[in-house]
This record gives C-alpha cells, sequence and structure tokens, in this order.
C-alpha cells in the first residue's frame, strides 16, 4: 500500500493548546514530516477553563458557541501547519482531531465522553475530510473510551522480542503493556502533571512546574502520600479510565483536609511528583517481563519525574519515545493521524483488551467537506 499524509490534532487535559502534527503512514511504518504548537486564545481558554473545572455550571448557550469556535481553532491550526510545511489540502487524506475532552463519565449509568472542536466546522475550513469522536464508538460497546492511544503505541512501538511499556503522562498518565506475543494492555493509572500544574499555578503564578524544579526542592510527605495512594481509583482494577472531573484540586484538598498537620506547598508539589510516578511503577512492576520503558507527553520533560521513575524500575531501561522513532512530544498527534487512517480503511482501532469494549470497531464519526 502507497503512504498517505494524515494530520493529526491533539489537545489534551493540560490545555496548553493544539498540537498538529503532518504524518506521512505507510502499513507498517509512520513519518513526522511537520508539527506545529498553537496556544489556544486567552479568551477561549478562560472558557475552556470554566467549563472543565465546572462542568455543572456550563450553559447550553455558551458551550455551543465554544463548540464552534474551538473549531475554527483546530482548523487554523491544521491550514498553519500545511502552510509550514509547504503542502496543500489536496494532498491530505483526512485530519484525526481528538478535540478538547471536557466531561469523560465512562461509569455514568449511560457513559458518554463529551469533546469540543466542531468537527464539522474544521472539515468545512480546510476542505479535508476529518474523523473525530473517538471515544464514544468503544463506549456504545460497553468499553470506557479511553485510553485511545495502545493501539498506535502496539502498531509503532511493539517488539516481537520483547516485553515492552509506553508511559504516556499528559494531564493524566496511562501506561501502555506491550507483550512481545502480541498482547496489549493499558489504562489510565490516574494524575500525571493536572494536579502538579494547578498547584503550581496557585502558589507560584506557574503555568507549570519546568523540568519539575520545584517538586525536587521539596520532601515527600509520608501521611498525605499514604491517604493519595489509598484512593479507591487506584484499587480498582483495569478497565479503567479517568480525567480532571476526578483528579483536580478539590479532590486533593479533600484529603489536606484531613491530615493533622497541612505541609508546606513546595513539600505538597513533590508528594504529588511522587504519587504520579508510584501509581506508574506500580503499574510497571506487576508485569515482571517488561524490560523495556519509553516515556511520552509533556511528563518526559519532567526532570524530576524522570528520576523518580528511574529510582522505582532499576531493572527497566527507561529512555523516551525519541529512541524509538517518535519525539515524545508528538506521539499523540501522531496517534491521531493513524486513528483518522484506521477509519478512512475501515480497520479497527480500539483494543477491548485495554478498554473493555465488547468488540472491536473502527473508531470516529467521518465529517466530508463540500466536493470531497
Amino acid at each position: 500500500m502507497t503512504s498517505e499524509l494524515y494530520i493529526g490534532l491533539m489537545s489534551g487535559t493540560s490545555m496548553d493548546g493544539i498540537d498538529a502534527a503532518l504524518v506521512e503512514i505507510e502499513t507498517a511504518a509512520c513519518r513526522i514530516l511537520h508539527t506545529q504548537f498553537t496556544p489556544w486564545p486567552e479568551d477561549l481558554l478562560k472558557q475552556l477553563q470554566r467549563i472543565v473545572l465546572q462542568p455543572d455550571r456550563a450553559e447550553l448557550g455558551k458551550v455551543g458557541p465554544l463548540h464552534q469556535e474551538m473549531g475554527c481553532a483546530f482548523a487554523n491550526a491544521a491550514l498553519g501547519l500545511l502552510n509550514a510545511a509547504g503542502q496543500s489540502s489536496e494532498a491530505v487524506t483526512a485530519i484525526g482531531s481528538h478535540g478538547q475532552t471536557v466531561l469523560h463519565q465512562p461509569d455514568h449509568r449511560a457513559p458518554f465522553s463529551l469533546q469540543l472542536g466542531d468537527p464539522g466546522t474544521i472539515a468545512a475550513r480546510t476542505g479535508i475530510p476529518v474523523v473525530a469522536d473517538f471515544r464514544n464508538g468503544d463506549m456504545a460497546l460497553g468499553g470506557q473510551g479511553a485510553p485511545l492511544a495502545p493501539a498506535f503505541h502496539r502498531w509503532a512501538f511493539g517488539s516481537e522480542d520483547n516485553d515492552r511499556a509506553v508511559i504516556n503522562i499528559g494531564g493524566i498518565a496511562n501506561v501502555t503493556i506491550l507483550h512481545a506475543d502480541g498482547r496489549t494492555t493499558g489504562f489510565d493509572t490516574g494524575p500525571g502533571n493536572t494536579l502538579m500544574d494547578r498547584w503550581i499555578s496557585i502558589h507560584r503564578d506557574q503555568s507549570y512546574d519546568d523540568a519539575g524544579a520545584w517538586a525536587a526542592g521539596g520532601s515527600v510527605h509520608g501521611e498525605l502520600l499514604g491517604v493519595l495512594n489509598a484512593d479507591d481509583y487506584f484499587a480498582r482494577p483495569p478497565p479503567k479510565s479517568t480525567g480532571l472531573e476526578y483528579f483536580n484540586l478539590p479532590w486533593l484538598q479533600g484529603y489536606l483536609d484531613n491530615l493533622s498537620k497541612i505541609p508546606e506547598p513546595q513539600d505538597i508539589q513533590c508528594t504529588l511528583s511522587e504519587l504520579t510516578a508510584r501509581q506508574i511503577a506500580d503499574a510497571i512492576s506487576h508485569q515482571p517481563a517488561v524490560t523495556e520503558v519509553a516515556v511520552c507527553g509533556g511528563g518526559a520533560a519532567n526532570t524530576d519525574l524522570m528520576s523518580r521513575l528511574g529510582r522505582m524500575l532499576p531493572d527497566c531501561s527507561l529512555q523516551t519515545t525519541v529512541h524509538w522513532g517518535i519525539d515524545p512530544h508528538w506521539v499523540e498527534a501522531a496517534a491521531f493521524a493513524w486513528l483518522a487512517r484506521q477509519r478512512m480503511h475501515g480497520l479497527p482501532s480500539n483494543l477491548p483488551a485495554v478498554t473493555g469494549a465488547s468488540a472491536y470497531t473502527s473508531l470516529g464519526g467521518l465529517y466530508l467537506p463540500p466536493g470531497r
């Protein structure tokens, strides 16, 4: 099969902006040709944060316009990427757009996952077919609808010689176990960067802890770590997925309020870094055959977090996915380009062993622009 060009658009739980990647995909390999990051416009970001952090107060009259405006932002990101790469819209087979998740409720009596960023608007403005709404097809089959990246991890990073693990650390962290015999498992381990980002934004007016330097200067608070580790989510068996609607500042504050003494803010940051690393390491430690581990997502640039993982996984070689061929910052955007390709070719793109769905299916709805 000849190669095709796809665009992957991704905005994760950190809500910092849109990752866009132009990806050349063949049957068994992909190559990222160009990438571009576009920060969210400040007014859209403020609206988005209000909805994500207080979903019960969201008004449909405001969510609807925001959905369309975010669609325009995604479209502009795709067009800006193509302009920078010197490519035309006609050269691209499809766009895979994750959208921005604002509410993910896989365990609701009527499970659903809601993403903003109207795919119809993206298709109309770019002239390129768009594949979007990836999660709900899996949820309709009884699955969690997340994590979605493990199928791509298997395709891009799987080995027939060794058991491997891929750690994706965005706002939420997830682990994929790639067994040499072809089996793939994985789940959301819990918070990645989200709690650390929120905590440092309050206490130091920074959007994130650069290289984990603030956390590295603190001390782990044993009592706090103990109660956080005992949260019910961590004890639940997979399949499981989560998001900011669960792991947020009110969740943390509820545990802080019950401590005998509130720790210093820097020690809380350190403890949150330890919590993220501990839950990831525990997931991998239960797979003793895993000897190779690669990290992707924003957490790959957190030196403190990577150091903690290295100490907790002494029997594994720990590196980033750049050693397996894809820059760690662009793995998720590439994943959604690949998911779009699977949909355009009618190929399965979920993993029931990961999500708990009752069957394989080709995820995503297809939105066609005029004339395509």
